[in-house]
């Protein structure tokens, strides 16, 4: 008797133990928010390759910062290169443009620059509001791109309020995150509509089906950036007509971008 109680009281002792080793789920989401904007501040510091799919061929960029936004290079099709004169031409469009920017007016710079930035700062929204629009819940651990992470259902917060147009679809989507042990960032999030949604201002409708998904990988010791993006949607516009888009997208050859002269 005497040694079962202690097997017993062991036992108890290593669940307790384990249990005080469970991750605080709230505080991985808070990290990894961390993380991400600091990615996200990061990105303009890098130049990058881009290959975006459509269901009738595919177009691959070299994609350089020039004067404070990317210039998209067209350098292949179809996952062929351009032939010489096609790359001439393409390498003298961004030689022109190159010109064209340094050689802008202030308004004109700051315009262009202010397009930009309303744009990223619209699609990592989207992203940011994924953790305030989401309860979730640790699910356990696996190996993902080499990556050991945590993995985290996301399912509607009651009472969640989007705060624009945009993030109004994610009152009808529920998802998983996929976050990296060590360094708390976004390895895959993967996010899918159950149930329709009303676009309040608009005569649209999205469906369940709707889809989209972004992966990460490191492109420094300290920064990562995204490697992937895609998206299905289905949607009923004037609540009848029904309209389906997609997009499929792949990043890859970071490199430090050049900074502007001042």
């Amino acid at each position: 008797m005497p040694v079962r109680v202690a097997v017993l009281c062991h036992c108890l002792l290593l669940v307790s133990h384990l249990r005080a080793q469970d991750p605080d789920v709230k505080q991985i989401i808070a990290n990894s928010v961390a993380a991400n904007e600091r990615d996200f501040n990061a990105a303009p510091n890098f130049n990058w390759k881009e290959r975006d799919r459509t269901p009738v061929g595919s177009k691959t960029y070299q994609v350089t910062i020039i004067e404070g936004t990317p210039y998209h290079r067209l350098i292949e099709v179809n996952d062929s290169p351009l032939s010489q004169e096609q790359q001439q031409q393409e390498i003298q469009r961004q030689k022109a443009e190159t010109q064209r920017r340094r050689s802008e007016s202030a308004d004109a710079r700051r315009e262009r620059i202010a397009k930009y930035e309303k744009e990223r700062t619209r699609d990592h929204s989207m992203l940011q509001q994924l953790t305030r629009a989401f309860e979730f819940q640790l699910m356990g651990t696996k190996r993902v791109r080499g990556f050991h992470v945590w993995v985290l259902k996301a399912t509607p917060r009651p009472g969640y309020q989007p705060p624009n147009m945009d993030t109004q679809v994610l009152l009808g989507m529920q998802g998983e995150m996929w976050i990296d042990q060590k360094t708390y960032q976004w390895v895959r999030v993967q996010a899918t509509v159950t149930h329709p949604v009303s676009i309040e201002g608009f005569l649209a409708q999205v469906e369940p089906g709707t889809q989209f998904e972004v992966e990460m990988s490191p492109v420094t010791e300290s920064v990562w950036q995204y490697t992937r993006y895609s998206m299905r949607a289905h949607a009923r516009v004037l609540f009848m007509l029904k309209h389906n888009s997609q997009a499929d997208e792949t990043y890859w050859d970071y490199q430090p971008a050049a900074q502007p002269a001042n």
